[in-house]
């Protein structure tokens, strides 16, 4: 086996835990998060951890990336690049293969391509210059920049304001690739229909909001969250924090929702076609198989490819 890595990627409600958790089992490995909500602490329905699928047989499948920060904090690609790279370099003095799992696709570039990131620092002068302007003003902005950013996960003014702040920031700054540990991954995608796909969004976006996802928002600004903190997450915490703060009836805010969730899902594929382009090569796997049945074939890669 030649590979250090196996990386399964795949949108939003794709299945992509339980596939990785299940070669995680068979292979006696662990899991490395690759989804920039996860890592926040106690916002757990709203980030779809689904904790439960990292059980096999009774026994809990280590994981690692989820549960790191505190709410509020403005966790970013660069952090996530460093805690990464932590945590597969004990992994392989372990002997392990880790499963790098998620659908943040700059989580996922930055460190299958190795980028050299720095830090990005708030620019008061462009923060100003952008602060009126809407969120479909700044998308088409964002769209004439090279890309540096999760372009996938931009619902909110603020990632957005974020986002071109960081673009402007390595406008003029060479971007230097395997500066760090070369990775050489298997990558998996998870390869699901579009109706199934958003049928499987619709049911489990309904299912979240009957667990009480309201209420897990409700208790993080209890616990002294910002609102505009939690809508800077975007998504669930978007939609979510204007119903419990009075902006959206619970009807707008779910119809809303849903449609977000459904327009994230069409990203992130277009990220991951773009992953393509870029020379990423993608071995998709038929979400409609049996898990084994789909572990049984990423085996088959591992021993061939």
């Amino acid at each position: 086996m030649h590979y250090d890595l196996v990386t399964i990627l795949g949108p939003t409600a794709s299945g992509k835990t339980s596939l990785a958790v299940a070669l995680a089992a068979k292979l006696h490995t662990e899991v490395i998060s690759a989804d920039s909500r996860q890592i926040y602490r106690r916002m757990n329905l709203g980030t779809g951890k689904d904790l439960d699928d990292y059980v096999v047989c009774g026994e809990r499948i280590p994981y690692h990336l989820i549960d790191i920060v505190e709410p509020g904090y403005k966790y970013n690609v660069f952090e996530y690049q460093r805690d990464f790279f932590q945590v597969y370099a004990e992994m392989r003095s372990r002997k392990l293969l880790p499963i790098l799992c998620g659908g943040t696709g700059m989580y996922l570039e930055s460190v299958l391509k190795g980028y050299k990131l720095l830090p990005v620092p708030e620019n008061p002068e462009l923060r100003e210059r952008l602060k009126d302007k809407s969120l479909e003003e700044l998308t088409a902005l964002l769209s004439s920049y090279k890309k540096m950013h999760n372009t996938t996960d931009v619902d909110t003014v603020k990632r957005a304001i974020r986002a071109i702040e960081i673009e402007e920031y390595y406008l003029n700054r060479e971007v230097e690739t395997h500066s760090l540990p070369q990775v050489n991954s298997l990558i998996i995608g998870i390869d699901i229909d579009r109706n199934v796909r958003r049928e499987r969004i619709s049911r489990r976006l309904k299912q979240r909001l009957d667990e009480g996802m309201a209420d897990e928002v409700r208790d993080l600004i209890r616990e002294g969250i910002a609102p505009a903190d939690l809508i800077y997450y975007g998504l669930e915490y978007k939609y979510l924090t204007l119903y419990v703060t009075g902006q959206l009836s619970y009807e707008e805010m779910s119809r809303q929702l849903e449609t977000a969730i459904h327009q994230f899902a069409k990203r992130q594929m277009t990220w991951f076609r773009g992953m393509e382009r870029k020379g990423f090569k993608i071995h998709w796997l038929d979400a409609g198989l049996p898990v084994e049945e789909r572990v049984k074939q990423i085996l088959a890669l591992l021993e061939t490819e």
